[in-house]
């Protein structure tokens, strides 16, 4: 599989006259060689990869890491650096990049650091980016890679259920997160156990949980607290980014209530929230424009007195976004193979209410990944 995709990325740099490529981005690196969760820039500490247009690999990582860089990263070469020692990282590029007429570099993905070293070593005019291009790559996902986003659809559903087990009156919330972790972990390993072979994967669902109850519900980003719920109140629950099997990313929320829903209101503003996400998917299938899908989403909303939501959607893999995204602008015309995570959405003073499920894009439309009950009554819980 990587050593599939690096050729692609190689034959891509051989069409577009770039000589090599310094890719600096988490992901991207994973993607190209099966290397990740090295401590990176968090920790100071730059990963580089250099992708040779003719052949030829070369990662640069953390001396502390290359044990596992040498057992899991399809390169030619691993360079290890050690702290304070030498020109550290630095040393590796000059010969890397020198005597080339152009190289690639991902601008909105590479570290300032490096970036302002390669600015000394290269001249601006002969810098082309690569980011379209590993975009391009990553948008149609191979058929490895849609039994990635199926089980990753597992697990957000083990999750999401976990969730609605443990939602109820006197419960606060970080139970729910504590109780969703431990669900996903375990779906994964019984998925990594049943279908992988990849000793250094690790099944751990974590993320902080992002969820909202009662007062707190148009907090879109709120994280689990130590707020205790009770009935009749609304709560948030979503997954987009627990949702992360085999580091596939899936989107994943809906919105409960404990018991009852107290106020009719709210219960109003879900039904046009659940008709804008179905208005969405009544776009969504090959052939179909990324901005068209947004638009009948946002018409619901609008029609019922809303103003204009944020984005209907957005393309995920092994990034939380990738491209295209289903937003005004966006006039990518969608493929079959392409994933998708696409929401309903409406808020209102004191309430907003949020279901978003993911999708694979078919010929003749999508297939649902993640499932569960999104109808009014089963949201009551």
């Amino acid at each position: 599989m990587f050593e599939a995709r690096m050729k692609t990325f190689q034959d891509h740099l051989e069409a577009a006259g770039i000589d090599c490529a310094v890719i600096t981005d988490d992901d991207n690196v994973y993607y190209l060689t099966g290397y990740y969760d090295y401590l990176h820039m968090e920790f100071g500490r730059p990963t580089i990869l250099i992708v040779e247009r003719g052949g030829g690999s070369l990662l640069i990582t953390p001396s502390l890491d290359a044990v596992m860089a040498q057992q899991s990263a399809r390169v030619d070469r691993v360079a290890a650096w050690n702290d304070g020692e030498g020109e550290e990282w630095r040393a590796e590029l000059p010969a890397a990049i020198e005597g080339r007429s152009s190289i690639g570099l991902e601008p909105n993905h590479i570290p300032p650091v490096v970036r302002a070293f390669i600015d000394t070593l290269f001249d601006q005019e002969r810098v082309i980016s690569v980011t379209r291009i590993l975009g391009q790559m990553r948008m149609v996902k191979t058929e490895e890679e849609l039994q990635l986003a199926r089980h990753a659809g597992q697990v957000g559903m083990a999750m999401m259920q976990a969730a609605r087990d443990t939602i109820g009156d006197g419960v606060p919330e970080f139970e729910v997160a504590l109780a969703t972790s431990e669900a996903g972990t375990r779906k994964a390993a019984e998925l990594l156990a049943a279908h992988y072979e990849d000793a250094l994967m690790s099944p751990q669902m974590h993320f902080l949980q992002i969820m909202a109850s009662g007062p707190e519900i148009t907090k879109t980003h709120h994280r689990a607290t130590t707020r205790v719920m009770r009935r009749g109140e609304p709560v948030f629950t979503c997954f987009c980014g627990m949702t992360n099997f085999h580091r596939f990313k899936l989107g994943f929320d809906r919105t409960f209530w404990i018991g009852e829903i107290a106020d009719p209101e709210q219960a109003r503003l879900y039904e046009i929230a659940l008709a804008s996400q179905t208005a969405a998917l009544s776009e969504l299938c090959a052939g179909a424009v990324a901005e068209d899908v947004h638009a009948a989403y946002a018409e619901v909303t609008r029609k019922a007195g809303f103003g204009t939501p944020f984005r209907a959607g957005r393309a995920t893999g092994f990034s939380y976004l990738e491209t295209p995204q289903l937003v005004t602008g966006d006039k990518t015309v969608l493929q079959p193979g392409m994933v998708f995570a696409v929401d309903g959405c409406v808020e209102g003073v004191s309430f907003r209410a949020q279901v978003g499920d993911s999708f694979i894009v078919t010929k003749d439309g999508y297939e649902q990944i993640t499932h569960h009950p999104k109808d009014i009554d089963s949201m009551i819980v």
